[in-house]
């Protein structure tokens, strides 16, 4: 598989198909592209903020791409003329080949971009299968059932938010990556303003510390094939 990291927690997976997560680039200092440089196949957002949610009603609209995301937000796009496939906590579906199942994360999940006056939903996380199992915990903070999510998926590959005050620190997530066992982890959600400044070797020489994952820091813009 091959992920390219577009800075924060946007991330292009490219296995028989071409899923495209949490694509926020408009307002992303770290986006090193303008969002209709973007090719994907498939679009999956893990929730309502701004910052997640980004730009993927644009992106679909004028490419003509599916959505898929909690039913709340499913039904957001579908009022915006979007074709989309709404699951929720523990549902799988499969679209154009790509397994997601969809599992919890723990924060706050309103719509920005209605002004907050349509619901959306809980946040989550997303399972995607596409050759390889991809984890993608969207934003969240440390939560013990983290280890069945690495025990019932098995995931390769795990991204951890680590930019605090929304989301876990460097050594919490260096503990969800102990507890999920994937044995990739890349680390995200950080860096792309001065409230979530982090070091993500930091991240690294914490996991390094409690388990045998791999950490890859990736740079933005930059493809890599694991």
């Amino acid at each position: 598989m091959k992920i390219t990291w577009y800075g924060h927690s946007a991330f292009l997976l490219e296995g028989k198909t071409r899923t495209l997560v949490d694509p926020f680039f408009k307002n992303n200092p770290m986006a090193p592209i303008h969002f209709e440089e973007v090719h994907c196949d498939i679009i999956a957002v893990t929730h309502g903020h701004a910052d997640h949610l980004g730009d993927a009603i644009l992106i679909a609209q004028r490419n003509n791409l599916p959505i898929v995301a909690i039913h709340e937000i499913a039904m957001y796009a579908n009022k915006n003329h979007i074709r989309s496939i709404g699951l929720n906590m523990g549902g799988s579906t499969t679209v154009k080949g790509v397994k997601f199942s969809m599992v919890p994360a723990l924060h706050s999940g309103g719509i920005d971009d209605s002004n907050f006056a349509f619901s959306g939903g809980v946040p989550a996380g997303f399972i995607i299968e596409d050759g390889k199992i991809v984890y993608h915990a969207g934003d969240t903070c440390l939560f013990s059932d983290m280890k069945l999510i690495g025990e019932l998926y098995k995931p390769d590959i795990a991204m951890l938010p680590i930019g605090d005050l929304y989301t876990m620190n460097p050594e919490h997530a260096a503990k969800a990556a102990q507890w999920i066992k994937a044995g990739v982890v890349i680390p995200m959600h950080y860096n792309t303003s001065p409230s979530i400044e982090q070091d993500p070797k930091e991240f690294k020489s914490h996991v390094e510390s409690i388990c045998d994952c791999e950490v890859i820091i990736c740079e933005p813009g930059k493809t890599i094939e694991v």
